[in-house]
C-alpha cells in the first residue's frame, strides 16, 4: 500500500515549506494492494535530520499539536486534511532537513521531505544559510541589470512619502520585504530574508563573506567569491556604508529591543518606532543606508528592515495586535494621505500613478506584488488592512507564509 503526502494541499516540490503557522495538508491512498478494508489507519510522524527542523500535527483548525498523528484514511483515494507546522525553536537550516513519515503499523507507506523555513538573526546564519542568501541576492542584482532595479526604484524619493511618515510605515515595509523574499525565493526556496538585530552587536554580517567589510573611505570590500563583489546600482558598482560605530559592537543610542516593545499598546504610539529606533538605525552609518532615497542601494538596509518588521510581530504578539477591525491595531486616520489608510491600496503594487491620482508618483515599478505557490495573501495589490494578520491568527486566509525564529504564534 502506498500513501501520498500534500504539503499546502500540493504535491508540487515548491509547496513542501511550512513555518511557525499552521500549514493545510492532505493525505490519501493511491495504492490500495495490501488491504481490502473501506479505510486504514495511517500513522504520521515527522522525523528530522541533525540540526535540521522538526514539524507537529494535529488534525483540525484548533487544538494542540502533536509530534505524531494518527488519521483513518479511506482506501478508495478520497483524501483526509490535518495541519502540519514548525515546532518553535527547531527551523530547518536547509531545504529537505525534515521528512514527514507515514506508517501502517510499522510499514512506511509514504513519505515526503520539507523544510520549515523561517527568518533568523543574521549574526547566527550558517555558512550555507548564509551562501544561499547573498547568492539569491547577487542573481536578483545581476550586476544591475536584473529585478532588483525595481526595489531600488521602489524606495526613492518619488515614493518616499507612500511608505514613510505616516501610518502605512509598517504596512507598506512588510509588503516590500515579502516581495522581495519572493523573489529570492523563486531563484532559492529554501531562502528567507534574515533579519539584522541592530541593538545587540552583529559581528558575522559585516565580513567580506557576508555583506561586506568598509575601508576608511566607505567603500564595501568583499572576498574573492563572495557574488556580491559584482553588487552594482544605478550604473555604478558597489557598496557605499561608513559605519560610524565599531562593527563588532551595535550601534549607540537607538532603543533596544526591550525599550521598543514598551512604546505603548496602541499602533498609533508604537508607531513612532519609525524614528527610533528605525532612523537611528539608519543613520549609523554614512553612505547609501543613511538616508531613504538611496538606502535600498546597499543589501544590508533590507535586512534592518526585516527586524524593524520583526520588532513589529513581536509587539502584534505581546499585546495581540492582529485585527485589522481593532482601532489599537492600526492607527486608521480619514486624514492619512492616500496608501496609509486601512482600506487603501498601496502603490506601487497597485499600478497607480499621477497620470490618475496626483498623489502618486509618475511611475509603478515592478509591478503587482510576486506571487507564491501556495499562499494567496497579502493579494497582487495589497492594502494596509491585508498586511496586519501577517500569519493568520484572526483569519487564517491572512497567513502572508513567513515567520521569526524568535516570535512564536
Amino acid at each position: 500500500m502506498d500513501v501520498e503526502l500534500q504539503i499546502n494541499n500540493s504535491i508540487a516540490p515548491e509547496a513542501r515549506f511550512v513555518t511557525w503557522s499552521p500549514s493545510p495538508c492532505r493525505i490519501r491512498v493511491t495504492n490500495p494492494i495490501g488491504t481490502n478494508a473501506p479505510t486504514v489507519s495511517v500513522r504520521i510522524a515527522g522525523v528530522s535530520a541533525a540540526n535540521g527542523g522538526a514539524v507537529r500535527f494535529r488534525s483540525g483548525t484548533t487544538g494542540a499539536f502533536a509530534s505524531t498523528l494518527t488519521l483513518t484514511v479511506p482506501t478508495s483515494g478520497a483524501t483526509v486534511s490535518f495541519f502540519t507546522a514548525g515546532k518553535f525553536g527547531r527551523p530547518s537550516i536547509h531545504n529537505g532537513d525534515v521528512k514527514i513519515e507515514a506508517r501502517v503499523g510499522n510499514t512506511l507507506v509514504g513519505t515526503v521531505a520539507l523544510m520549515v523555513r523561517i527568518r533568523k538573526n543574521a549574526n547566527n546564519l550558517t555558512n550555507g544559510e548564509r551562501d544561499r542568501f547573498i547568492a539569491a541576492f547577487a542573481k536578483l542584482n545581476n550586476q544591475g541589470l536584473g529585478r532588483f532595479a525595481d526595489f531600488n526604484n521602489m524606495h526613492k524619493e518619488p515614493g518616499y512619502f507612500q511608505a514613510h511618515a505616516a501610518p502605512g510605515f509598517l504596512p507598506w515595509h512588510r509588503a516590500y520585504l515579502l516581495d522581495l523574499e519572493r523573489e529570492l525565493q523563486a531563484i532559492d526556496p529554501s531562502v528567507p530574508l534574515p533579519y539584522w538585530r541592530f541593538d545587540q552587536p552583529a559581528p558575522n554580517i559585516f565580513t567580506r563573506d557576508f555583506l561586506g567589510e568598509s575601508d576608511a573611505n566607505g567603500t564595501v570590500k568583499f572576498r574573492n567569491g563572495n557574488p556580491l563583489e559584482f553588487w552594482q546600482t544605478d550604473n555604478t558598482p558597489g557598496v557605499k556604508r561608513r559605519p560610524d560605530f565599531p562593527t563588532s559592537q551595535a550601534p549607540p543610542n537607538l532603543m533596544n529591543e526591550a525599550q521598543t516593545l514598551a512604546l505603548g499598546n496602541q499602533f498609533r504610539v508604537f508607531r513612532s518606532m519609525e524614528g527610533d529606533p528605525h532612523g537611528l538605525a539608519h543613520i549609523s552609518f554614512g553612505g547609501s543606508i543613511h538616508d531613504p532615497p538611496t538606502a535600498a542601494k546597499d543589501p544590508l538596509f533590507f535586512l534592518l528592515h526585516c527586524n524593524v518588521d520583526r520588532l513589529w510581530a513581536k509587539w502584534q504578539r505581546q499585546n495581540g495586535r492582529f485585527d485589522p477591525g481593532v482601532a489599537s491595531s492600526f492607527d486608521d486616520r480619514p486624514t492619512s494621505r492616500p496608501g496609509h489608510r486601512l482600506n487603501d491600496t498601496m502603490w506601487p503594487w497597485n499600478g497607480i500613478t499621477n497620470a490618475t491620482d496626483p498623489t502618486r508618483p509618475s511611475t509603478a515599478p515592478g509591478g503587482p506584488l510576486a506571487t507564491s505557490p501556495y499562499i494567496a495573501a497579502p493579494g497582487l495589490q495589497p492594502r494596509v488592512r491585508d498586511c496586519i494578520d501577517y500569519h493568520g491568527v484572526v483569519n487564517a486566509a491572512s497567513n502572508m507564509g513567513f515567520n521569526y525564529d524568535d516570535v512564536q504564534v
